[in-house]
């Protein structure tokens, strides 16, 4: 199994390359959606005989251990490194300069990274406090669930609880919030839980970081726990994955972590865990 991974890895890693070649590249006719095409060749199938081999036809438990297993095989990136990761992972389809904010939908200059108001920084989809991984290397730095958002609005999530209700606020794109939890747009809302299901199976206590796991409290303030683990099932349902997720997952697993988040590829598997 280990070679066959190895051969698709390969071919799958120098499509990418020449695809972020591209995206680098100004000076390129090539549109937008014809990058975003070519960055994402191989559908989720592909990988059920390779890299989910030992995960096919397992559930509860037994799925979740094997799914630990197989994405825990990661190259870990450092803090500073995630930002020019995420101008790659999050660029806006429609202008190769720019990324798309994931709570606020703006698509705002790649050169605008930084901590002032106007700039966009990393969000930290699993609030950092949430297991006390601060931007360590590991669950700190995982890209799987660290996405380009607006400073102040990152601000305003700080690291509350997700669930329904709220209201809006300067620059929300539709988000809501209210004194204990947040609500992303309707067009993220998916990706949101999906990327908090990655973290909830690839971190489960065994590789010196806390075991984090998901619950049906709005509450859980630094435990290592995030909700609400209903509402986050049925936003996974509400809004399955789209091209510009998908494209995502496929370059981080081609050029920088070179694990995948399971859950874009298979998210019928969140109800076969939770």
């Amino acid at each position: 199994m280990l070679a066959i991974r190895t051969r698709r890895r390969k071919a799958v890693a120098l499509a990418t390359a020449a695809v972020l070649a591209a995206l680098a590249a100004p000076s390129l006719s090539a549109t937008p959606a014809t990058a975003t095409t070519a960055a994402a060749p191989a559908t989720a199938s592909d990988y059920d005989s390779t890299y989910y081999k030992d995960a096919i036809g397992k559930t509860g438990d037994s799925l979740k251990s094997s799914l630990h297993t197989i994405i825990s095989d990661q190259t870990k990136l450092s803090y500073s490194a995630v930002w020019d990761a995420l101008k790659v992972t999050d660029q806006d389809p429609a202008d190769s300069g720019n990324v798309i904010l994931l709570y606020s939908g703006i698509s705002r200059s790649k050169s605008l990274n930084g901590g002032d108001t106007g700039d966009w920084n990393r969000e930290h989809v699993w609030a950092k406090s949430h297991g006390d991984f601060g931007t360590a290397t590991g669950p700190g730095t995982d890209i799987h669930h660290l996405r380009p958002e607006d400073v102040r609005v990152n601000s305003v999530r700080g690291n509350k609880d997700f669930d329904n209700g709220g209201s809006g606020f300067t620059d929300s794109g539709g988000s809501l919030t209210d004194s204990d939890s947040f609500e992303p747009r309707d067009a993220v809302k998916g990706d949101v839980a999906r990327m908090i299901f990655y973290m909830a199976v690839r971190y489960e206590g065994g590789d010196g970081w806390a075991d984090l796991e998901v619950n049906g409290s709005v509450d859980n303030g630094s435990s290592p726990y995030i909700g609400k683990l209903d509402v986050l099932k049925q936003w996974n349902d509400e809004d399955p994955p789209d091209a510009f997720e998908e494209r995502r997952n496929q370059v981080i697993y081609d050029a920088y972590q070179h694990n995948r988040n399971p859950f874009v590829d298979h998210p019928e598997w969140v109800e076969a865990i939770w």
